[in-house]
């Protein structure tokens, strides 16, 4: 007798029939502690102990996508598993079909191996999680598996993205990738009108994702670009709400390397296939290459005069100086009337080189500057982007630097200006929190308006 079953619920769970040990331990493995979670005001409120549960113990439920770990649980402790026929895929796909369908549309474009590769692999596992790093032509694989679908099998597609410029980049995309011709698009942001029967929907999850669940049961496929934002609730709400679509790719360029995250996703999705590499795009000449230039400034006796304690073989103790400087505000002082300076003149260098060297093509000098609004120096630079994110992802991330802690954190805080007047001195601001992806989308969106 099998000791695990796995029985298909719908497109979006299955079930795991086992004995309560086995599921005790099943859950066990299925559990994890969010990241930063005791930063978050419900774990400091005791409402939630931080963690995520992805099996339910009670009804055995758990998501579809995660059938290849369950399998992966059993076989590591020798427990027999009898799985539902109905969760094999049995699609039967050409090698080159990528080259097949962009000929068949007349596409302008021919994909690239990798890229041909990739809509293989999607066709034949019905779900996926692509992992296609910026400039790896992403939307182009999207175009091919969207027409796939709607001109194979009637299929109607729903393509959820992060951003309103990213529902018009797609839509503009497909009409370039289809040589110009349009085709039967419909695009929601905001408060335009959902009632749509075009055979492929471009939105924002913010424009649907408290639509009701009948909304959504027009759609045989869905497509989450920039698939690492789905890990928030109002997200997984969309894709919870689409019980019997079966057809179900995810795209990203990034995973922020937790475990709980990347098991969210593939089991919203399905697992991980990495198109391709930022190094092999490189080597094949497919993505320029890149430089970068570090300046690394010695500290000028004037600096070692003002603690000499603080001198140890000759050279200065940066930590404790970091430590002292936050807790005397006269040596703060001293030190930024040194250091401001000498940074002011290599500012100045950097872009004088820069205009002198006729060979260079780059017409963008980037400068981060922690304290430009602070110390009023925002009026030396063409254009002011803030990057900002929530506050608990804030402290999470500066508490993992090295030699910082609460305190410190807590008093280098008190030498910034308050978020919602950076805002105002600002002339873009992008949230950084959303995701890496989202916030190279807008940096490139901004190199496109200023070059």
């Amino acid at each position: 007798m099998d000791n695990v079953s796995i029985e298909k619920v719908d497109d979006v769970y299955v079930r795991v029939n086992a004995d309560p040990g086995i599921k005790m331990e099943m859950s066990e493995y299925f559990t994890f502690e969010v990241p930063g979670a005791k930063f978050m005001p419900a774990v400091r409120n005791k409402v939630w102990d931080g963690k995520i549960r992805l099996l339910n113990t009670m009804t055995g439920m758990i998501y579809a996508g995660l059938i290849p770990y369950i399998l992966k649980f059993c076989n590591t402790r020798e427990y027999h598993v009898a799985i539902d026929k109905g969760l094999v895929p049995n699609n039967v796909v050409n090698d080159d079909a990528g080259m097949q369908l962009a000929e068949e549309f007349n596409s302008t474009f021919v994909p690239r191996d990798y890229q041909n590769e990739a809509v293989v692999h999607a066709l034949r596992s019905e779900r996926a999680l692509l992992l296609s790093p910026t400039a790896s032509g992403k939307s182009f694989i999207i175009y091919l598996l969207t027409r796939f679908h709607v001109e194979s099998a009637n299929r109607k597609v729903l393509i959820v993205v992060p951003t309103t410029s990213l529902v018009e980049q797609m839509a503009s995309d497909f009409v370039e990738y289809n040589n110009g011709n349009e085709l039967s698009i419909h695009k929601i942001r905001g408060g335009i009108d959902k009632n749509v029967d075009a055979d492929i929907t471009v939105t924002t999850w913010q424009s649907v994702y408290k639509l009701r669940k009948d909304w959504f049961e027009k759609f045989d496929v869905v497509v989450g670009d920039e698939a690492h934002l789905f890990k928030a609730k109002s997200l997984t709400k969309v894709l919870e709400k689409m019980p019997s679509c079966q057809y179900r790719y995810g795209f990203t360029g990034t995973l922020d390397g937790t475990q709980t995250h990347k098991l969210v996703l593939e089991g919203l999705f399905g697992s991980v296939y990495e198109v391709t590499k930022t190094k092999k795009l490189i080597e094949d000449n497919t993505l320029a290459d890149f430089g970068i230039t570090a300046i690394v400034l010695q500290y000028p006796d004037e600096i070692r005069k003002l603690n000499p304690s603080l001198i140890l073989n000759k050279k200065i103790r940066l930590r404790e100086l970091s430590n002292k400087a936050f807790k005397e505000p006269g040596l703060l002082l001293k030190l930024e009337k040194i250091i401001h300076p000498r940074l002011h003149h290599i500012r100045s260098r950097i872009i004088k080189t820069n205009q002198i060297n006729s060979n260079t093509n780059r017409n963008i000098i980037v400068f981060e500057v922690p304290l430009l609004f602070e110390k009023k120096l925002q009026n030396n630079f063409d254009l002011v982007i803030l990057l900002k994110c929530q506050k608990y992802l804030q402290i999470k991330r500066v508490l993992k630097r090295e030699n910082m802690n609460r305190e410190k954190f807590e008093n280098i805080n008190k030498k910034f200006m308050p978020e919602r007047k950076k805002i105002i001195l600002s002339d873009y601001v992008i949230n950084s929190g959303i995701g890496k992806n989202h916030t190279m989308s807008k940096i490139k969106e901004l190199i496109k308006k200023h070059a």
